[in-house]
Formats: structure tokens, sequence, C-alpha cells
């Protein structure tokens, strides 16, 4: 398969390294990017595309990934357009033009909105919103173009549902559907599928080490598949929405979550 596909991870691509890295700085969604976004990464590779993945800041933990996957990272601010616009440039001049985006981009910076400051909800909207209109503006002609591409956002069941204490979070996830689908209406006609993915609770490293009791008494109750997902499980549906044989799917959000939150 001679596609090209970009993945946006921003918060690093070193899985577990970056979470014992970061410790407690991060919550269980903001784990969800990475262990995620390594796992697209890998599922990619393996059904044959050339992936190009993006870190944003633990540059050791990602050239540790690229050693043991030979998957291509590069550094840039996915909330900065012209840092977007220069890297997809690199991208391409290196290893071709992109066939496939994901953007798997998701920070956290949880508070009640009575006492968020604006940095909070700047900097989440940069992220995880901003990067959406950034790296597929960077991408989205060429597509149209050549009359083929896939564009994959990541999302989460919190844009879906809402969650107490992630207003900027969830709103910022819940515009990424409003994007995909108005994205998907856009480029339909040129051979372009836009699409989205929202994931609920994953097994990371950061997940199963919460006590026993606490999975079985406060999270697992609330899941009917009775189990956590498997990063995996979210590779394979976007291994799916980025084949040939998904031409005919666009504009919808694919809910991933073991029935947690049914839509």
């Amino acid at each position: 398969m001679d596609y090209v596909g970009l993945l946006s991870l921003i918060v690093g691509v070193g899985a577990l390294q970056i979470i014992l890295d970061k410790g407690n700085d991060l919550d269980w969604f903001e784990s969800n990017f990475i262990i995620i976004g390594a796992a697209i990464s890998v599922g990619l590779r393996d059904a044959g595309y050339t992936v190009a993945a993006t870190y944003a800041g633990n540059a050791e933990a990602a050239e540790a990934f690229k050693a043991e996957t030979g998957i291509a990272v590069y550094k840039w601010d996915v909330g900065d357009f012209e840092a977007c616009a220069a890297g997809i440039a690199q991208v391409t001049a290196e290893l071709g033009a992109v066939d496939v985006l994901v953007n798997n981009a998701g920070i956290t910076r949880d508070s009640m909105l009575h006492r968020m400051d604006l940095e909070a909800w700047r900097s989440v909207m940069a992220t995880n919103l901003d990067s959406l209109f950034n790296m597929c503006r960077g991408v989205i002609e060429n597509m149209r173009a050549q009359g083929f591409g896939r564009i994959v956002n990541i999302g989460s069941i919190n844009g879906q549902k809402g969650q107490m204490g992630q207003t900027n979070y969830s709103a910022a996830k819940a515009g990424l559907v409003g994007f995909t689908k108005a994205l998907a209406q856009e480029n339909a006609i040129k051979g372009v599928t836009v699409n989205a993915i929202a994931p609920g609770y994953i097994a990371t490293e950061m997940v199963r080490a919460v006590p026993e009791e606490v999975l079985n008494a406060k999270i697992l109750p609330y899941i009917p598949a009775g189990r956590l997902g498997e990063a995996e499980e979210i590779a394979r549906c976007v291994v799916f929405l980025v084949a040939d044989d998904a031409g005919f799917i666009t504009g919808s959000t694919l809910t991933a979550n073991g029935g947690q939150y049914m839509t």
C-alpha cells in the first residue's frame, strides 16, 4: 500500500514512557490519547501504510518509539497554524503527500467552570479543536486535487454526554463532531471521507493502576460490556475507516465505549 498516513498525537508517542514521566499530571482521558495514538500508529503501519507521527514534548520517548516501531516522528505543536504548515510540508517532502490524516491530539485542564481560568479554556481549545483546522487545512487541498483522502478525528465519550469539571474539554470534543460532519459534506464529492471515533474508558497504564475496588465499584458498573476498552480496538476502527472499503462512510461518529453511552 502506497498511502501516507499522518497521525497527530500532541502529548507524545512514547505511551508507557510518557505516562511514567508525567506521573500524576495526566488524567485518564489525556493518557487515553497517548496509548491510543501509539496503537493507531502501529495499526496503520501493520496495515501497510507509511506512517508519520507528531509529538509536542517528550523527545526521548518519541525517539524510543521510533526505534521500536520504525515509525517516523516529527515534533511540532498542532495548536500552532504555522507550525502545522511547516510540519506537513516536511512530511510531504520526506515521505510523500498525506493521503490519511488522523487527528488524535488531546489535553485536559479540568476544573469546574466557576474556578476555571482563561488559560485552561484556551489551551484545551487550541490543542483539541483549533488543531483540527490547522491540520486539515494543510492537507485538504491536495486530497481534493487527487480525488482521495481519509480524515479520522478522535473524539471522546465526554464530547457526547458532557462531563462535570470538563466544560472546556467536553465543548472541544463536541465541536469536533460538528467539524467532522461539516467537512464531510464539503468533500464527499471529491472522494474524501471525514469521520470521528468517540472512545470511552481505555485500559491505559494509568487506569490499570486504579485500585481494583474502585474500578469494580465506580467505573465498570457503568460499562455494560463489563470491561475497559483496549487501545488496539480503537486502532482497528481507524484502520477500517481509512480503507478503500469504507469509501461510502462519511460524516459518521463511531462510538466505542462498551455501551456506556449510546447515541
